[in-house]
């Protein structure tokens, strides 16, 4: 009897705890609203990824030391042009693709044991790609699949050093993911694109 007495006396101070701390907590929770998509959240990484200065400095040097060996000052695989036609809300989802490619037809082929930190830097990219790996496009794919298409075929015909001029972009690739999947999208972007 005492303690269901204890229990009537704290139950207003339970409901007036609900009401005030939880119910505001459960109305701001990140859950999808009804209709809405979850694809944008999905394409963020977080900051502190590219905060370490061990594995931006692998990533450098190993870039440094490949375009050391690069012949090819004209092209470049990495840059602007990925984006062409791409919504900056789809860049992360674009970047995602890059990296995938690099990370599987360049970084874990014979290169690896051609330079230094390759094997870390794959493991590193690969973990990005594994966190984004529910990033969606919205919209139609065919610019995505055409502008990563484009940059295939380039590193193709550059032959042999296709691959070298990859690895010696991948400062640029870490650039280009961070400032795609960090940033929070600008609302609207250019309605032209997809």
């Amino acid at each position: 009897m005492a303690a269901l007495q204890t229990l009537s006396k704290s139950f207003p101070a339970w409901v007036f705890f609900c009401c005030c701390c939880c119910l505001p907590l459960l109305l701001t929770s990140s859950l999808p609203l009804k209709g809405g998509s979850t694809a944008h959240h999905a394409c963020r990484l977080r900051k502190i990824n590219f905060q370490q200065p061990y594995i931006r400095n692998r990533t450098y040097t190993l870039a440094k030391t490949a375009s050391a060996s690069d012949k090819d000052t004209d092209n470049r695989l990495i840059g602007q042009q990925l984006f062409v036609n791409i919504r900056e809300n789809n860049r992360c989802y674009l970047m995602k693709r890059v990296v995938e490619f690099v990370v599987e037809d360049v970084l874990l082929t014979e290169v690896k044991n051609q330079y230094p930190h390759v094997e870390e830097v794959a493991q590193f990219l690969a973990s990005l790609t594994s966190e984004l790996r529910s990033c969606q496009f919205s919209g139609k794919k065919e610019h995505v699949e055409k502008n990563l298409e484009q940059m295939k075929n380039k590193m193709e015909q550059l032959g042999e050093n296709g691959k070298t001029k990859a690895i010696g972009e991948l400062d640029l690739l870490f650039d280009y993911i961070e400032n795609a999947c960090t940033d929070v999208p600008k609302k609207g972007g250019n309605k032209k694109k997809n």
